[in-house]
């Protein structure tokens, strides 16, 4: 079992890997060796009932395509799923997920929206960012104003979403080869965001080479100035 995921497990045989992951009643495994693989999957066939669904090509909304050359993981159906949900299926795609030029505040003086489907935007923007670092900095900033959103909060939100309309099939490429080395970058924004005029800085960690975007981000932070 794995120290820090509880439902990860892990099994070392004769110089080969095992994997395998639990969620609930579904399990997904793999590993070095075709053998020790197909062995696992006999022996637990035989205490549990179950379906072998061969090769992974979709777990929990995340799609899963598979190559000598690597492992591309992306959300392109729950990316079009979520456009539709929320009526942006339609909208006008952009370029970028946030404007440079975009600094949100608390908006006291601005008009209230519908607070239960801000929050479900953000939510559903939240689960994305699972394989879409390219727009993690952007929702977790308009994610802040979850209590209290206002207008302009919400155009902030859409043009997110415009910028998915535009990226839908973007994801995470995991190389089969190259060095496995894990790298880390920190960009920060100083005295950016009002009223506190908090310095904000999120760090992207990449394992693997940088060319393969095996982007891994962490969650922005804030330091007050």
């Amino acid at each position: 079992m794995d120290s820090v995921d509880k439902i990860l497990f892990l099994l070392s045989h004769g110089g080969d890997t095992l994997i395998v992951q639990i969620y609930v009643d579904d399990i997904i495994f793999g590993g070095s060796s075709h053998a020790l693989v197909s062995s696992f999957a006999e022996q637990i066939s035989r205490k549990f009932e179950m379906s072998l669904m061969g090769e992974l090509q979709f777990f929990l909304g995340l799609q899963i395509k598979q190559g000598p050359e690597g492992t591309f993981v992306h959300q392109a159906k729950y990316t079009r799923d979520i456009l539709k949900k929320f009526e942006m299926g339609d909208s006008k795609p952009m370029m970028t997920p946030m404007s440079t030029n975009t600094v949100l505040d608390a908006d006291e003086d601005g008009e209230a929206v519908d607070q239960k489907k801000f929050r479900g935007m953000i939510g559903s923007l939240l689960y994305l960012t699972a394989t879409r670092p390219d727009i993690q900095f952007a929702v977790c900033l308009c994610a802040r104003y979850q209590a209290s959103s206002r207008t302009s909060h919400r155009q902030a939100v859409k043009r997110i979403f415009r910028y998915l309309k535009f990226t839908p099939e973007l994801g995470l490429w995991y190389s089969s080869e190259g060095s496995q080395m894990l790298t880390m970058l920190a960009a920060g924004l100083i005295a950016s965001q009002p009223p506190a005029h908090a310095n904000s800085y999120e760090l992207l960690l990449s394992l693997g080479p940088l060319a393969s975007k095996l982007v891994y981000p962490c969650l922005p932070q804030k330091q007050n100035t």
